[in-house]
């Protein structure tokens, strides 16, 4: 074993650059530390989390049922804000999904090495948040039974569905984006799987380990259909990350609404995106790096290089931002400059000024070394970006309380039943993201070991996942 152990301290050609795993780990450590919490026993604050996300999870079943009896009335609607936190919390889900595309396809083909520790989770993360970005397209239609007319049916009726509308172009924006993205992770996980399938000790598990690693056996041929189709993959989804919420923000953009009018919508939504998709991960993988000792595998290196791309994406945020300001007032439009100021100094100040405060100034913190390699700073961050992110979509839509005529102004405010539909939400994400950690390795193993320095050749691995992964490293790399 000794001649397996590897110094990764000089495997960086850059001195100053941090390694990718510390210590001085072997390929079978790596496995070791993965699947030991699926093997064994999960930790009292798992069996907590998963009970406020049932807890929750339970809570919007019972507010969606009371939805379907009651109807659309018992939100807080109101002309002339017939959009409320359905889309705000649409927008903000799908959001929180962009960074895992990201991590996962583009730095792929970038061949950043480093995004090997953070993507598998990112990607479970992606998953879930789409899940319950679904939900408020299925609920916020009011009529749930004509519910198929959001598909994309032929045109029998002459009048539906409207191939022109933005909500047409989320169904197959939003469904090609799920759809590549569990194949995606999916395809990654193969290898892993055979691992746990080999490591199994129970006739259950290693039945259902084995039927989802489709027979992998780590053989040339299996990496190399393995390496064309997580290439392929990672080809498809780059686009998508500019596509989805490109599309999406065409829900405001195609509009004549004052504000929301505006070519700069698609490359500002998707930056936002980006920004709170790495703010989720950093949310997450930061406790989840203590709690299951993995601060060897996910390091410093890796939340320093996602709080990087914290702040330049802050940046570009807040720069679109100054630019709305800037192209109202000098379009000379009346009620675009209301809109603006109104949404400054109006009624709903407190709301834009939370935004700014969380998604320009915040992410500044990060231009310190010192602050952006300390974990609770880090984590105290990532939450006030998830909260700026989500004001930012309320402020958006909140602009249709002060529309074009003052007579038909009023004020919104969120019932009893917004807020638990919302909150219902996060119960469903922590309940698939407990799962998905107790279940499934949140780290992925093979591709962690293609990034160490190639083991010492007389070293044959402790199982089959060390083999096959060895005999893997650095073409997947």
């Amino acid at each position: 074993m000794a001649s397996a152990e590897m110094d990764n301290s000089n495997f960086d050609p850059l001195d100053e650059r941090a390694p990718l795993v510390l210590g001085e780990q072997t390929l079978s450590a790596v496995t070791e530390a993965v699947a030991r919490p699926i093997e064994s026993a999960a930790p009292k604050i798992w069996y907590i989390i998963l009970g406020i996300g049932l807890l929750l999870l339970a809570n919007l079943g019972i507010s969606i049922g009371y939805l379907f009896w009651q109807g659309t009335g018992i939100w807080g609607l109101n002309i002339p804000v017939a959009w409320g936190w359905a889309i705000v919390n649409f927008v903000f889900w799908i959001g929180i999904g962009h960074a895992g595309t990201l991590i996962s396809a583009v730095l792929y083909l970038l061949r950043q090495k480093w995004r090997t520790s953070i993507n598998r989770a990112a990607e479970a993360m992606t998953l879930f948040a789409v899940v319950c970005a679904l939900v408020f397209p299925t609920i916020h239609v009011g009529r749930v039974w004509l519910l198929y007319w959001f598909a994309p049916l032929p045109n029998q009726m002459a009048m539906w569905p409207n191939f022109r509308s933005p909500l047409l172009w989320d169904f197959f924006a939003v469904s090609t984006y799920g759809t590549v993205s569990l194949l995606f992770w999916y395809t990654g996980l193969v290898p892993d799987l055979a691992t746990m399938r080999d490591r199994s000790k129970t006739a259950l598990s290693k039945a259902l380990y084995g039927f989802f690693s489709l027979g992998w056996r780590g053989s040339n041929r299996h990496w190399q259909h393995y390496e064309r189709a997580y290439l392929l993959l990672a080809a498809l989804s780059m686009p998508l990350v500019l596509s989805v919420h490109s599309i999406v923000s065409f829900d405001f953009a195609t509009s004549q609404v004052p504000g929301w009018h505006t070519t700069i919508f698609p490359p500002y939504f998707v930056a936002g995106a980006i920004f709170s998709g790495f703010g989720m991960v950093l949310t997450l993988l930061i406790p989840c790096r203590v709690i299951y000792k993995l601060e060897h595998i996910i390091t410093i290196r890796h939340l320093e290089n996602m709080a990087k791309v914290v702040l330049l994406t802050g940046t570009l945020v807040g720069y679109a931002y100054a630019m709305e300001f800037f192209i109202a007032w000098y379009s000379g439009n009346t009620y675009e400059q209301f809109a603006f100021i109104n949404r400054a100094f109006g009624n709903y100040w407190w709301a834009y000024w939370t935004m700014i405060t969380c998604n320009v100034i915040t992410p500044q913190l990060f231009w310190s070394k010192k602050l952006r390699t300390n974990t609770t700073v880090l984590f105290i961050a990532s939450i006030f970006v998830n909260i700026g992110m989500w004001f930012e979509r309320f402020v958006i839509t909140i602009t249709l309380s002060r529309d074009f005529l003052p007579s038909s102004w009023d004020t919104y405010s969120p019932t009893y039943w917004d807020i638990s539909t919302f909150l219902g939400t996060f119960g469903l994400f922590f309940t698939l993201f407990a799962l998905f950690l107790r279940f499934v390795p949140q780290v992925a193993i093979a591709e962690v070991k293609s990034v160490m320095p190639i083991a010492d050749p007389h070293y044959h691995g402790d199982d089959h996942g060390d083999e096959s992964a060895h005999k893997g490293a650095h073409a997947h790399g």
